[in-house]
């Protein structure tokens, strides 16, 4: 694989570092050339990187011909920068090969407080950058500000900015190093500092206000900043009518031995993709305190390894930096384990390694064959967001792209910008009928998936629109099938008689998640679908990661290392005069297990209210969870409960993935068909519970605690027959 790099040649900073170390490390792997359109600063430094780089300047039409001629030698062009785009757009026109761009920063900041150069560089940037074949992101924040930007969410990738790490970092030496900056150092000083170019975006002046709020209460902290730019002289006069302990140690063309001296590294900016003042600081083993922007909550798990603070929040930085100064084993605790998250996920193998995988990706792609149907359109309940809807599409994505990386995937969703964000892929609001249509046309295969989609239960209304979107896709052409499904209950005659008829006239293939349903089915008189029992696509998610699952429970004023029993309640008629019997067992779990209760809203748009009316009547401690975050989360949160009392159904599943005991409140047929199908009997319909019922399964659960394994056991036979919904996947997706 051969690769064109086009870059304009005066970056620095960031960007700089990004393309020269990811250069060198791809030079094993790919064949690589950087063009630069002027000679100085950044090209004689990849010269020194061992990089093959070609200045070529002159005329505009003149480079663009040159250009075109060297591309032709290669696979792929891959541009930096508002030159690089606009440079790569024109050569786009001349040659058929793929051209992708990476974006390091908010193209619509980058030339803030400079009115010409933004009505120049910065609009013909934008122009260019929407004509380009895929875009990469230098963190998730960046690549999902594209995709709520309209650029295509299939075509929009994340990469990382990496760093070398040594093994054999040696302790610093505080004194040598503060004399290099021209500081003195007495054991028990603390530093703390940030290396930033003085521009607006980057915000100085909030840490220089925060400097001078602890100058009394921290009188052995020492502020450094490093940098210089257009600011420097307000910086500077803002410092000393403040009378803050600030100390500019100017510019730095090797901010290592800064790092190293420093205690506690600092970010304050008002956008970031993914900051390398951030990876430099974790390689020297800082505390870090950073502005909650662009990449850093990525990086810092607040509370955990590093804090966030709202940007422009003096007074909140200042509390962080004050918790780190006089807490020495907090900070040495969380720049410990910053470092360690940064060794294992963002060294420079693992940017090279994701590189190369975009570059693959690309070029598979362009080399797709071109057939006139090709890829599915899934339809479901998503965009609405539930965590077990979500975790459905989640499930199902991921066994298509074990399948098939490439295939096209295109997505009904009630809030397209929310899915498309969240998984990456092209979506369209479910009720688009144009554009279902168009996507029926363009797609081999229909796919309904997971849910309890085939019911009247909720509404009439429902039921139709799936029934009919089943019948569109097969007078489309497609191949139809129901994934992971739940059926019933279809009440009325006439929607029975539609059912039967759209599922046995339209429908390929039929697998369900528990036999409940299938007798639904054959109640219903479907019997020409293959039907099978398989599983709820969600039981193959793991959990998140503990550091991130750790941030959100202290983000939320949850202590870690508790016993909680976690408690997912959700709006439905009949709950308020229940709520007193619930409320009854919080108290009762908490004074005769001290199990504090945490409310946890499965589907966030309808479950916090209710569980906080029952923590407002709940006389012992407890917490209620306003942000569960994505499905993953969701699961590591359950995970940490030691009992999950659940009216939702995605509740009881994500607990049972995690072997937890469990107890149910159907308010629906298809919460207690799961409970059954799971072997497990510890619950009561909604409309029946009373205190001491829920009380007698709360003692039968902490009675089953030890039998773990045997609940681990059901939930690995519930994943192999999972199994047969990729195996249906892999039938449907062969051409």
């Amino acid at each position: 694989m051969k690769v064109l790099h086009l870059i304009g040649g005066g970056d620095t900073g960031g960007a700089k570092t990004h393309v020269i170390s990811l250069l060198a490390g791809l030079k094993d792997r790919v064949s690589t050339t950087l063009v630069s359109f002027r000679e100085g600063g950044f090209s004689e430094e990849a010269r020194a990187a061992g990089l093959d780089v070609r200045v070529i300047t002159g005329r505009f039409f003149g480079v663009v011909r040159q250009i075109a001629a060297l591309a032709e030698g290669y696979d792929v062009l891959h541009c930096h920068g508002a030159r690089g785009n606009f440079m790569g757009w024109f050569v786009k026109k001349r040659v058929q090969k793929p051209v992708i761009t990476t974006v390091h920063s908010d193209y619509r900041l980058d030339y803030m407080g400079r009115p010409l150069a933004y009505l120049t560089y910065g609009l013909i940037n934008r122009f260019a950058l929407r004509r380009l074949d895929a875009y990469i992101g230098v963190s998730d924040i960046m690549a999902g500000t594209l995709i709520r930007r309209g650029f295509p969410a299939e075509s929009t990738y994340t990469i990382y900015n990496g760093l070398e790490f040594r093994e054999d970092e040696e302790t610093p030496d505080k004194s040598g190093l503060a004399a290099k900056f021209g500081l003195s150092y007495a054991e028990g000083d603390v530093f703390a500092g940030i290396a930033a170019r003085f521009d607006p975006v980057k915000d100085l002046p909030t840490l220089i206000r925060a400097a001078a709020n602890l100058k009394e209460r921290c009188p052995r902290l020492r502020f450094l900043i490093a940098g210089d730019g257009k600011q420097a002289n307000a910086l500077r006069r803002l410092a000393a009518e403040l009378d803050a302990p600030v100390v500019f140690v100017g510019w730095l063309s090797d901010t290592a031995d800064f790092f190293r001296l420093l205690d506690i590294n600092l970010l304050t900016s008002r956008f970031e993709t993914f900051s390398y003042v951030l990876t430099e600081g974790a390689r020297a083993g800082c505390a870090t305190v950073a502005s909650e922007v662009g990449g850093a909550p990525l990086l810092i798990d607040h509370g955990v390894n590093g804090f966030l603070f709202p940007f422009k929040d003096a007074r909140k930085l200042a509390e962080y930096i004050q918790r780190l100064y006089d807490d020495p084993a907090l900070r040495a605790g969380m720049g410990r384990k910053l470092r360690e998250k940064v060794r294992t996920q963002f060294s420079i193998e693992a940017t090279v390694q994701t590189q190369t995988a975009i570059y693959q990706s690309v070029l598979r792609r362009r080399a797709r064959t071109k057939i006139k149907r090709d890829g599915l359109t899934i339809c479901g309940a998503y965009g609405m967001n539930n965590a077990g809807d979500d975790a459905i599409l989640e499930a199902i994505l991921l066994e298509i792209r074990q399948e098939d990386p490439d295939v096209p995937v295109r997505i009904l969703s009630r809030s397209p910008p929310m899915t498309r964000l969240a998984f990456r892929e092209r979506c369209f609001h479910s009720f688009h009928l144009f554009a279902l249509f168009r996507a029926l046309g363009k797609s081999r295969v229909f796919l309904c998936g997971g849910g309890t989609l085939i019911q009247d239960g909720t509404s009439r209304r429902s039921l139709w629109f799936y029934l009919f979107t089943i019948w569109l896709a097969r007078k489309r052409g497609c191949r139809v099938a129901m994934l992971g499904c739940g059926v019933g209950p279809v009440q009325t005659p006439f929607n029975r008689r539609l059912t039967a008829r759209v599922l046995s006239r339209n429908v390929e293939v039929i697998t369900l998640r528990e036999e409940v349903s299938r007798r639904e089915l054959d109640k219903l008189g479907v019997k020409i679908p293959k039907i099978l029992l398989s599983a709820d696509p969600a039981l193959i998610l793991e959990p998140e990661e503990s550091e991130k699952v750790d941030s959100l429970l202290l983000k939320q004023g949850v202590p870690l290392g508790g016993r909680y029993i976690g408690f997912a309640l959700r709006d439905w008629p009949g709950l308020s005069q229940k709520l007193p019997e619930i409320v009854t067992a919080v108290e009762y779990a908490y004074s005769e297990y001290g199990l504090t209760a945490v409310f946890i809203p499965v589907e966030r748009r309808k479950d916090i209210q209710p569980g906080e009316r029952a923590a407002a009547l709940v006389a012992c401690p407890c917490h209620v969870l306003r942000e569960t975050g994505s499905a993953r989360l969701t699961i590591g949160l359950l995970s940490r409960m030691e009992m999950v009392v659940a009216m939702r159904l995605h509740a009881l599943i994500f607990a049972s993935g995690q072997g937890l005991p469990m107890v149910g409140l159907p308010y629906t047929d298809k919460v207690s068909a799961f409970m059954d199908y799971m072997g497990q009997r510890l619950y009561t319909p909604l409309k029946d519970v009373t205190a001491s019922r829920l009380i007698r399964h709360i003692d039968s659960a902490m009675a089953l605690q030890g039998n773990r394994k045997a609940r681990l056991d059901a939930v690995a036979t519930l994943r192999e027959r999972e199994k047969i919904n990729r195996e249906v996947l892999a039938e449907l997706l062969k051409i």
